[in-house]
């Protein structure tokens, strides 16, 4: 059962001390520029609510409804956001940095700018999402479904994309390739699928297509110096050894 409470309530009661906010409604609420560091708003309805430039790094918002949310600017840092839902949520310019959004729902929102160094989106929902992220170095995206979302231009290098859902995705341009600073990590796509996925002139350089299944992408002046293609499904189908 959701708890309705009001904005200025909430201001006060954290300047007092309190960080419990569980299971609060907060539908189309309005709190930009807000600071809220550390608070728990485990399974809070916030959808529609407009939460840009607020800082919710250390939060809890553990299936949390922020679906349809306005969250541009937002710090969510350190942030817990496990099975969370996020469905047309507008993320632009968000950091993400170390942030748990594993199981989260992000189906068509936008993550335009967002620095999601070190954030772990392993078995996420991303379909149709707008992923294109200014820093996205060493991002878990293990087993994530990212079916038709937009990575163009993403800078995904040393991302764990492995059994990532890529199907029909566009990553033109993407940098997907080896961080010369790190040689022991490389973008891991490992037995990801990639069926009829845009690459057009991607950078893969080092990165890890072992078993991927590539049928039917589009591979036109994409770069794959030292690319590791063992076992994996070129676009006319045939096996690469």
């Amino acid at each position: 059962m959701l708890i309705d409470i009001n904005v200025d309530k909430i201001i006060k009661d954290y300047a007092a001390g309190e960080k419990n906010f569980q299971r609060v409604n907060l539908l189309e609420a309005e709190l930009t520029n807000a600071f809220l560091q550390g608070t728990d708003f485990s399974y809070a309805d916030l959808r529609q609510a407009r939460l840009g430039k607020t800082n919710l790094s250390q939060a809890c918002l553990r299936s949390a409804n922020l679906s349809e949310a306005i969250l541009w600017g937002i710090d969510l840092s350190e942030a817990d956001l496990y099975r969370a839902l996020l469905r047309e949520t507008d993320l632009t310019g968000a950091k993400l940095v170390q942030t748990c959004l594993q199981e989260a729902n992000l189906i068509k929102a936008s993550l335009c700018g967002v620095n999601l160094n070190g954030a772990n989106l392993s078995n996420s929902l991303l379909f149709e999402a707008d992923f294109r992220p200014s820093t996205n170095q060493r991002t878990n995206l293990e087993s994530a479904v990212l079916t038709g979302a937009n990575l163009s231009y993403a800078d995904l290098r040393a991302a764990s994309l492995y059994h990532a859902n890529l199907d029909g995705a566009s990553l033109c341009r993407a940098n997907l390739s080896r961080i010369l600073e790190w040689e022991d990590l490389p973008t891991d796509l490992t037995e990801a699928t990639l069926q009829g996925a845009d690459l057009s002139y991607a950078n893969l350089t080092g990165a890890i297509l072992r078993k991927a299944n590539l049928k039917a992408a589009d591979l036109t002046g994409a770069i794959l110096t030292d690319v590791d293609l063992e076992g994996a499904i070129m676009p006319d189908g045939t096996i690469y050894n």
